[in-house]
């Protein structure tokens, strides 16, 4: 972005940018492109193996009484991908229109969900008990009754308990990233206390989202189309599903809660596209074409290390910590999705990068070839 130029926001349609113009070395670009489109998921695009087995529970190995498909699951499309620069398309490959599952992904928009019932007051403070707000059975005792919206935010809040039939213990010990070991997920362990222990634990996130409901008073959906999507142009051929029997009654109606990921099926259905609007207005702060979508209080908050770990922050991943790659911007964050999904920002670089279905051992590769490819 030129220094005194107003930055760049798309309207109905994106605005293109020549890559030299840009900063970017046109071969290397069209390299790391290549890269991507070459290194597709090994995930089956039916998301079944022959076998009939759901891909995730493969993935997480996961068997047991928890481990039944509760929502939709659609096929996925091919390797698709967008690159911003400045807010424009620099480069874009496959189908980015296309709603594909998304997964995890999803967990970085509940947590700007959280953002706005924080702004909007309905969260004052992200350390006070959940149940002060939330009063339900849910957070009942001594061990669930201390859970904190933070907490819930940072994965770590222990919760213990079954919501829409799935029991938390579901993923216990479960692991993510380079050499999990999901040998002994699903066996019950010691719980410890809230806020002190990180567990990566799709039943606590579904319990957050649950909460946030209860707060709007409506579908999360509905919360994200009219606060979020309708504001920076997004489609409308998005849809978040819930499970079968997630359904809740709240002032008379019957609405669904939505889960934070696919593990179960269901969840965010979207198109790189629509990924691409949304990591631009948290990579740019939570503003859009100068209106404030989401404060900078929140943003900051939101993309701050954890205690429990360094390279989380309120349901997005951050490059700090043990773990953080040197060549890639120390203010750099992700949201990520099993599969392998992503919405990559720098906002020092003022650069977008959403990837559709590229194996996740080709990822950091990818993201040294898309650096490695700027000239400024």
């Amino acid at each position: 972005m030129t220094q005194g130029t107003e930055p760049y926001y798309p309207a109905g349609t994106w605005g293109g940018v020549d890559p030299e113009a840009a900063g970017f070395d046109p071969t290397a670009l069209a390299g790391a492109v290549a890269y991507a489109e070459a290194n597709e998921s090994p995930w089956p695009r039916s998301l079944y193996y022959p076998n009939g087995r759901y891909v995730g529970l493969v993935e997480w190995n996961e068997r047991g009484p928890w481990s039944d498909i509760v929502g939709p699951v659609q096929p996925r499309g091919g390797p698709a991908g967008v690159i911003l620069k400045g807010g424009r398309r620099v480069a874009a490959w496959g189908d980015t229109r296309r709603p594909d599952m998304t997964f995890s992904i999803a967990k970085s928009y509940l947590a700007v969900l959280a953002g706005l019932a924080h702004d909007d007051g309905l969260i004052p403070d992200v350390d006070a008990p959940v149940r002060d707000s939330v009063p339900d059975p849910l957070l009942n005792g001594s061990q669930n009754g201390s859970i904190t919206w933070r907490h819930l935010l940072q994965q770590s809040s222990e919760w213990q308990g079954t919501l829409f039939g799935k029991s938390d213990q579901v993923d216990h010990f479960r692991q993510i990233g380079p050499g999990a070991d999901n040998s002994r997920k699903g066996e019950r362990r010691a719980l410890h206390a809230p806020g002190s222990y990180y567990e990566y634990n799709d039943v606590r996130v579904n319990l957050l989202a649950y909460c946030l409901m209860r707060l709007f008073r409506c579908t999360l959906p509905e919360v994200l189309r009219t606060r979020i999507f309708d504001p920076i142009g997004a489609s409308h051929d998005w849809a978040w599903h819930g499970y079968d029997n997630a359904w809740v009654e709240i002032d008379g109606a019957r609405i669904k809660s939505v889960p934070g990921g696919g593990h179960w099926g269901g969840g965010l259905f979207i198109g790189a596209d629509d990924h691409a609007r949304f990591g631009l207005l948290i990579a740019r702060g939570g503003v859009w074409a100068g209106r404030r979508l989401l404060s900078e209080r929140w943003i900051r908050a939101m993309l701050a290390p954890s205690p429990t770990l360094s390279n989380y922050g309120y349901l997005w991943w951050l490059n700090r910590g043990p773990t953080a790659k040197p060549e890639l911007s120390a203010t750099s964050f992700s949201a990520l999705g099993a599969g392998n999904n992503v919405i990559w920002a720098d906002p020092d670089r003022d650069l977008v990068v959403v990837l559709r279905w590229i194996d996740k051992t080709a990822l950091d590769d990818f993201l040294r070839r898309l650096v490695g490819a700027t000239r400024a």
